[in-house]
């Protein structure tokens, strides 16, 4: 269970946060319905196919991306964070920065969850901002930076060292005032194809950390590039993993088709999740 102004969330079962880019620039979408109109209708159908959260994104994470400043990302990011609140008024909305400045002014723009790919590591301001603010944090682990993080990432125990590192963030996060904070190891930042899937296979080993878990897989290089194929051909690859994840102990599934990450969770249930 996690809290933000107020509200309680039940993480207890899975739920899945659709990813909603306001940039030029994403991997998959490249831009495709990144206007108003085109977030908000995208908005919609989430929802109605299920998703409890949506996250919205401003500034491009792929690797090999620039790092850009709040200013320029929150002229992206706020005026559809307000709409969204507008529209749809009790929606669990997340904003996906690195930025301090950002995260503050999104929050009371309408947002509920600061998710951070670099737990604090790129803006140093973040964890102590996080705690003024009271909201939820993801913190994930990344290394590197975006513009870097895929010039060859080598790790001697990608599962020990991620571990290791994300429960460091939890501790410091914990002791500056965060309370509720959800972990994610990072899939596909600073790491290889084979460090992917190590991560996936062990995620379990992530539980003792006491945290809920997010997994961001969704149609990233770790699918297609071992099925030979493109973002655009990963969505059944995805699914799989989906799976995958779930049993595994994945608290929150971050995608970007959210009707087939449902049905995903749906039969997990069936299981005996």
């Amino acid at each position: 269970m996690i809290q933000s102004k107020g509200r309680l969330l039940d993480l207890s079962k899975p739920v899945v946060m659709g990813i909603l880019n306001a940039t030029p620039d994403s991997f998959f979408n490249k831009g495709k319905d990144s206007d108003m109109d085109g977030l908000l209708r995208n908005a919609e159908k989430m929802l109605e196919e299920g998703a409890t959260i949506l996250d919205v994104g401003g500034a491009s994470t792929r690797p090999g991306a620039e790092i850009i400043g709040s200013d320029e990302e929150m002229k992206r990011v706020l005026p559809v964070i307000e709409a969204l609140s507008i529209h749809f008024p009790n929606v669990w909305l997340s904003v996906d920065t690195y930025n301090a400045a950002t995260a503050k002014a999104a929050v009371e723009a309408g947002a509920s969850i600061i998710n951070d790919v670099s737990a604090g590591s790129i803006d140093h301001e973040m964890i102590a901002t996080v705690a003024q603010l009271k909201v939820p944090y993801i913190a994930m682990h990344m290394r590197g930076t975006p513009p870097t993080m895929q010039q060859d990432p080598q790790y001697s125990d990608v599962v020990y060292e991620v571990h290791n590192y994300l429960r460091k963030v939890v501790d410091d996060c914990t002791e500056k005032g965060i309370t509720d904070i959800i972990i994610d190891p990072g899939f596909g930042f600073g790491k290889t194809k084979e460090h992917n899937f190590a991560l996936l296979g062990n995620l379990h080993t992530f539980r003792d950390i006491g945290r809920p878990i997010l997994a961001g897989i969704s149609r990233k290089g770790m699918i297609w590039k071992t099925l030979c194929t493109s973002p655009e051909e990963a969505l059944n690859g995805t699914t799989a993993l989906h799976m995958v994840a779930l049993q595994q102990g994945a608290n929150i599934l971050r995608v970007h088709d959210v009707k087939e990450a449902m049905e995903v969770v749906k039969l997990w249930s069936e299981l005996g999740g």
